[in-house]
């Protein structure tokens, strides 16, 4: 059967509109995955990509700037990510940017984030290979709140524990809630503390007024701190001592000659009891007295000797002599 005009205008039509669909879908989808724009490659190493597939964005800042191309296994503890960046980005991102593998989020697909750094350095270039940071996957965090879980149900159990017997009156807090007259006291207790603390504080502040007076020079502890005074009253010390000691002696010595005075011996005694004695010694000094005012007579009778004037001469100028020496030496 032969198909009429209108029907094959409808089929070119159809034609011509889904080519045009196709072209526009496959523009905007290389378009997006950077398939027409000039781009260059840039490489990121981590230790697990947590679901990381082929085409996936590749975000700057928050701005798609490139897509994923490819994810080799280097070894078991690293993998090399492979992407295309956009030229015009290039020049923003530095050597010192980080990657990071996140979720486009809750549940949206993986993608790369790459983070500026956080000092000045250069412009990466095609083939660099930049840092990664592997951040912890939901599997670890998810075992770990198992954990704080499993942690927050034990410490519960043993609090509901505590606040039974609380509760009952077991215990030093229990007995403390639950006993009125252990409460009072325990109270009363306090009162007292808070005046003793109080009396404390003023003996205390009292004590450091002492102690703050004694270093005032006007009182005797204040000069004794001084060291030439310590030193002037050990010396002072050390004198009154050895003086002590010395009248100590000259007691003893006075003590003994006053025995011997009572007992009737020595000279003193036969002084103050023979007055016969005394007049003996009264006539033998007038003697005395008189022989020497002859002998000084004698003596001067010689000086006008001719035979002794030169010796009394020379004897007077060894005297002039020796008075010279001792002016000098003044």
């Amino acid at each position: 059967m032969e198909k009429t005009t209108s029907q094959k205008l409808r089929l070119g039509l159809f034609v011509i509109i889904g080519l045009t669909l196709f072209v526009l879908a496959v523009y905007f989808i290389g378009d997006k995955q950077q398939m027409f724009g000039k781009t260059s490659h840039l490489s990121a190493v981590f230790n697990n990509v947590s679901g990381l597939q082929l085409g996936n964005n590749v975000r700057y800042s928050g701005i798609n700037v490139g897509t994923v191309r490819a994810i080799e296994m280097v070894n078991d503890t690293a993998i090399k990510v492979d992407m295309l960046i956009d030229n015009t980005i290039f020049p923003h991102i530095r050597k010192n940017a980080i990657a990071t593998i996140g979720s486009d989020g809750l549940v949206g697909n993986m993608i790369i984030n790459i983070i500026p750094g956080k000092e000045v350095a250069p412009s990466v270039m095609e083939g660099d290979e930049i840092e990664s940071l592997n951040r912890i996957r939901t599997d670890d965090m998810l075992n770990t709140l198992g954990k704080t879980n499993k942690n927050a149900a034990l410490l519960t159990e043993d609090l509901l524990k505590i606040t039974n017997e609380i509760t009952q009156g077991k215990g030093t807090v229990g007995l403390l809630i639950k006993d009125s007259s252990l409460a009072k006291d325990l109270k009363q207790t306090i009162q007292y503390l808070k005046i003793t603390g109080k009396g404390s504080s003023e003996s205390v502040i009292k004590l450091n007024r002492i102690i703050s007076s004694l270093e005032n020079k006007d009182n005797v502890i204040g000069v004794l701190k001084d060291t030439s005074v310590a030193n002037n009253i050990r010396t002072l010390v050390k004198n009154l001592d050895k003086t002590s000691f010395e009248i100590d002696k000259v007691v003893r010595n006075l003590n003994s000659t006053i025995v011997n005075i009572k007992e009737g011996k020595g000279a003193i005694n036969y002084l103050s009891n023979d007055p016969k004695l005394v007049r003996k010694i009264d006539s033998t000094i007038i003697n005395i007295n008189q022989a020497s005012f002859r002998l000084n007579e004698n003596l001067e009778a010689l000086k006008h000797n001719f035979l002794f004037r030169g010796y009394f001469k020379k004897q007077k100028k060894e005297e002039l002599k020796e008075q010279q020496k001792e002016e000098r030496k003044k």
